[in-house]
């Protein structure tokens, strides 16, 4: 009863907390004015190598964008993927930190380390440091390389900063969720902070600004100071459309008639960021960028449908391994395409951009081993056959073992109580608990707390640790071959055993009570000594949870244990 409480408080809290903090700025401080079509702006021709602009937004569900038949307006992301290629058996992961793990490194999270969870604020944990990352490869190649928006790498230290890690320049947030105009964090009661960085620095200046307009704003600048001879790569992480919802008032306004409140608040948010990329866009062309530009967009993971997100027709949602969580938004846009206007098939995962962007932009991959990305561009380019057959999902050892799973059910290969998917071509295999399971339409959810309506439900879930699908026939996962098929079962539990032999311990370290913001001045950032940093990466490196009696230094560690407890049942929610 009391997690029922506190769950509720908090989501009501985040729903009602974002009238208090609408801006009612107009969508004149976008840039926006009627009839100014970025297409007639005139663009300067640069030199090869090319610019590269990643945008990645988080949360936005699979059925959130116009050209997947979504009631939310997106017109400027409906017209960049129509003229150019759509990416439509496109991957990420299920959660926010193993997204851009994977993006930053091209490696499974296995091979990070990153394969449980996220990583939370108060945790002394981070993207690897002997990794080398995208944005380091990228200034090898002679890119300036900047970084707008959330991080969530990690940042316990300072070598763990976007700045120590490949990026010239940072504006952004470093945890998992920030409020979009105090840039407030609350890690639990009591531990709350601050949390906007212009580099290293705590940005206390800023505050006030929508964080999808800031973030449009600042990459303008970026490229109005930039020499456009110079290749640049910009990594646009927009906050956008993660909880709270909040949006700018006028945006709301045209889903006035839609009945479902959280839908309403969250349709507002993505137009607000797709006008925010229709201004990246004009920006690329009014200053030089564009003729020589390629522009990538991703969602992170699937939607959060309590939310206001949408996966529809997909199963399943954010934080699951079905395809609802997984399978992603993408499209790639640039003039130098040379088989543009299509739709691709190709299998591809979000490690791939490592590998493909590096060698567009001229880099060298061949002394950066142990990558799990194929370079994409060929099959993106033109048509091409790519390499990749098969993506492994994950294999999380610390999530909940399936009640039902065992090395017997698993043919003696795997354990099926462990959580891990794979998929190998045609063919989908699911183990231990892959999540929520549901298929939920587009506008079920009622006002807050509402009931479920027209929900398909499907509780075979608690009775089963295996589940075997061809995802080519069958995108909607509605049958499982399981039975039928036990022969590629087999096949598919071996691969899982072949991958789990490569992987290396998992890095999710106690929380230290010195990461409270009430401590570093009331803002999130590095708490780590130099004295102790090595100490501390060595216990992270050999995979061990570090234990010292700095905990008991903690009078409420009970109720933070209580509520990072809380926090973990809630995940989908928060990442």
């Amino acid at each position: 009863m009391a997690v029922q409480t506190l769950t509720g408080f908090s989501l009501v809290s985040l729903l009602s907390f974002s009238y208090m903090s609408w801006d009612w700025m107009k969508p004149t401080v976008l840039g926006d004015s009627p009839g100014d079509d970025p297409s007639k702006l005139q663009a300067t021709p640069s030199s090869r190598p090319p610019h590269i602009i990643f945008i990645l937004t988080d949360d936005q569900g699979y059925h959130d964008i116009g050209y997947h038949g979504s009631d939310i307006q997106t017109p400027t992301l409906d017209r960049l993927a129509a003229e150019g290629v759509k990416l439509e058996n496109y991957y990420v992961q299920p959660i926010c930190t193993p997204s851009r793990s994977g993006l930053i490194t091209g490696r499974y999270q296995i091979h990070t380390g990153l394969q449980h969870s996220i990583i939370r604020p108060r945790q002394p944990n981070c993207l690897p440091l002997q990794q080398i990352t995208l944005p380091q490869k990228l200034q090898e190649a002679g890119y300036a390389t900047h970084m707008v928006g959330k991080w969530h790498l990690g940042f316990y230290k300072k070598e763990c900063l976007p700045t120590r890690r490949g990026f010239d320049t940072f504006l952004g947030s470093l945890t998992g969720n920030v409020d979009y105009y105090s840039y407030d964090n609350c890690d639990g009661p009591g531990v709350c902070g601050f949390d906007l960085h212009e580099g290293e620095n705590v940005a206390w200046d800023l505050a006030g600004k929508y964080s999808t307009i800031l973030y449009s704003q600042r990459v303008s600048h970026i490229l109005a100071a930039h020499n456009p001879q110079q290749p640049i790569f910009i990594y646009i992480s927009f906050q956008a459309v993660h909880t709270p919802l909040q949006s700018p008032r006028e945006y709301i306004y045209q889903y006035r008639n839609m009945g479902n409140v959280a839908r309403r608040k969250y349709a507002a948010m993505v137009t607000c960021m797709d006008v925010a990329v229709k201004n990246i866009t004009r920006a690329l062309k009014k200053y030089g960028y564009y003729d020589n530009s390629v522009i990538i967009f991703s969602s992170d993971n699937g939607g959060q449908t309590f939310s206001g997100g949408s996966n529809w027709p997909l199963r399943g949602r954010k934080g699951t391994y079905w395809e609802g969580g997984i399978r992603s938004l993408g499209f790639v846009h640039s003039p130098l395409i040379k088989k543009k206007r299509r739709s691709s098939r190709t299998l591809m995962h979000i490690t791939d951009w490592y590998p493909t962007l590096v060698k567009l932009a001229g880099g060298n991959i061949s002394d950066t081993d142990g990558l799990d990305g194929y370079d994409m561009w060929p099959s993106i380019n033109e048509g091409k056959e790519s390499l990749r057959t098969e993506i492994l999902h994950n294999i999380d050892p610390l999530y909940n073992l399936a009640k039902s799973g065992s090395m017997e059910e698993g043919q003696g290969i795997w354990n099926t109580a462990i959580q891990a998917s794979i998929r190998v071509k045609d063919f989908k295999l699911i183990t231990g608990d892959p999540g929520y399971s549901d298929w939920i339409p587009p506008q079920t959810l009622t006002n807050f707390p509402g009931t479920w309506w027209n929900l398909e439900r499907h509780t075979d879930g608690s009775r089963k640790s295996v589940w075997l699908f061809n995802i080519t026939a069958d995108p909607y996962e509605r049958q499982d071959l399981s039975a039928q098929k036990p022969e590629v079962v087999k096949e598919l539990l071996a691969r899982l055993a072949f991958y789990n032999r490569t992987a290396i311990p998992v890095r999710y370290p106690n929380e230290d009570p010195r990461g409270n913001p009430e401590l570093n001045g009331g803002a999130w950032g590095p708490w780590a000594s130099e004295e102790e940093e090595d100490e501390e990466e060595n216990w992270i490196r050999e995979g061990r949870l570090k234990s010292t009696n700095k905990k008991k230094k903690c009078k409420i560690c009970k109720l933070r244990s209580f509520f990072r407890k809380l926090n973990t049942r809630l995940m989908s929610n928060r990442i």
